[in-house]
């Protein structure tokens, strides 16, 4: 069975990161993450809740309770649904009425597309 720095490293490569690349996305350094891939040492839980998330990964996984390196759906949603900010603004617009919906997704579409001609 894969060690967990195996199973960070394996997923690392896999999303096409460097090592500065994921530390940066991660807040660690290089030097944390270089020791965590040769298991040298264990990323504490804030640590290893930031690899997750940025690796598109469960910590079951990571720490090898199960083989699946797949999110389930529920563990996506709930890291959008319990954000503070995010989570407010998607419950409501699951709870809004469809025409309200059409007209969030056509403002976003207007916002998105003026955006693209600024760049």
């Amino acid at each position: 069975m894969p060690t967990l720095g195996e199973r960070i490293k394996h997923l690392r490569e896999l999303k096409g990161f460097s090592q500065k690349e994921l530390s940066e996305k991660t807040n660690l350094t290089i030097v944390q993450l270089s020791r965590y891939e040769n298991n040298h040492r264990k990323p504490d839980p804030d640590a290893l809740c930031r690899l997750v998330n940025v690796l598109g990964t469960s910590a079951d996984y990571l720490i090898g309770l199960t083989s699946n390196p797949i999110q389930s759906l529920n563990e996506q949603m709930s890291f959008y649904l319990d954000h503070p900010l995010h989570g407010v603004f998607l419950r409501e617009f699951f709870n809004a009425p469809d025409q309200l919906k059409n007209e969030t997704r056509q403002f976003f579409n207007f916002i998105m597309s003026s955006s693209d001609r600024n760049h």
